[in-house]
This record gives structure tokens, sequence and C-alpha cells, in this order.
């Protein structure tokens, strides 16, 4: 059974899937800079939810981090709801995103706890995550060979799906596209995924 995601108009939520990172919070803060590029979640986080001197509305974002011994660990953040993150660099959210995997230790697959205001976290797999969003948004998988961004059509709640900087497993793709997903493009050059993430709402501001 599919737990319903109620949307809010104008609502704009990323999706996250960050193969290469840890769910130990100490390995994901020493990640930084480092094989598995942690730096890249806060990044993302930072240029989807805030904006000078403010915050994005209606802005969720899931960060699915899968380098686990057990479960992936899918952190959700609200930004409507979230009320003191402790700043917005990269310090202080890196710090957020460990809090939450703290949080998680010793949960069974597919629960979900309370991190802070606007934050949880769930043990649920990204795969599990995109069949539930699937209900209630459209979905849209990051794609040079996709529709260029400008010549699509977007709904009331779209849904950006991203990866750091392991790329979308090929195998995976029919599985989205079933789902409903379409294949956008920003263009040609390959972009990380919190340049991706500023193009995106640059493209919806404008209509």
């Amino acid at each position: 059974m599919r737990a319903a995601i109620h949307c809010r108009p104008t609502m704009r939520t990323f999706v996250l899937r960050a193969r290469a990172a840890p769910t130990d919070s100490q390995a994901l803060l020493a990640g930084v800079g480092q094989e598995a590029h942690t730096e890249i979640l806060a990044h993302t986080l930072m240029n989807a939810c805030f904006v000078a001197q403010a915050h994005r509305p209606g802005v969720v974002v899931y960060l699915v981090l899968e380098s686990t011994a057990d479960f992936s660990r899918t952190i959700r953040f609200d930004i409507d709801a979230m009320r003191d993150i402790g700043g917005f660099d990269e310090r202080a959210l890196l710090a957020r995103i460990a809090q939450a995997l703290d949080v998680s230790r010793g949960m069974g697959k597919d629960e979900t706890r309370d991190v802070t205001s606007g934050v949880e976290v769930r043990t649920t797999s990204f795969e599990r995550l995109v069949q539930t969003l699937a209900v209630d948004h459209q979905l849209f998988l990051m794609d040079r060979k996709g529709t260029p961004i400008r010549e699509q059509a977007f709904g009331q709640a779209p849904c950006f799906l991203l990866t750091d900087h392991i790329p979308m497993p090929k195998k995976a793709i029919p599985g989205l596209e079933r789902l409903g997903a379409k294949k956008i493009t920003l263009g040609r050059t390959m972009l990380f995924a919190s340049q991706c993430v500023v193009l995106i709402h640059h493209e919806l501001d404008q209509r």
C-alpha cells in the first residue's frame, strides 16, 4: 500500500540519489572532498531551499544515501516546516544530515522517525520512494538526450530526480519510465546536481 504525499500549490520536489554517500554519520562528515563527495548533498540542499536572505517556499528535498550495511536512508527536508536549521553553509547542512543519520540508528526497514521540525528520516530505498512520489507528482529524470527543459510543460507538483557523481544505473531507467518519469535536459554539458537545481528553479521562476 502506498502512502499518500499531499501536494501544496506550486510545490517543487527534488530527489538526490547519493549512491556513494555513507549512512554512518562520521563517515559522511569524513567524506567531504574524498571519494564519496558528500559535499554534494549539502550543495544541492542549499541551492534547492535557499535564496539570498530567504528560503524558497514550497520546496521539498529528499536525500537518499545508499552506501550502507543495512538499509538506505532517505532524509526529507520540508522547507516550509523547518524552523532553525542552524545555518545554510556546508558545515551546518552536513551537520543536520549527520544528525538525521544518528537518529536513524537501529531502525528497521521502511520505518520513519522525526529528526527536527521539517526534517525526517526513513529507511526507504530510492525505488520505493519514487513509487510513492509517482502517485501525485510529475516525475522528471535528468538526461542529456531528454526534452529541453524550455520545451517541457510542468504541472503543480513536479519532482526532479538527480544523482551524485555516480550516474543513474541504466537498468533503473525503464522502471522509472514505467512510473511516468519523463527525460528532460539542461543542455549537452554534464552538470553537478546542485547546478541542475539552480537552473531548474530559474526556468520555473520565469513561467
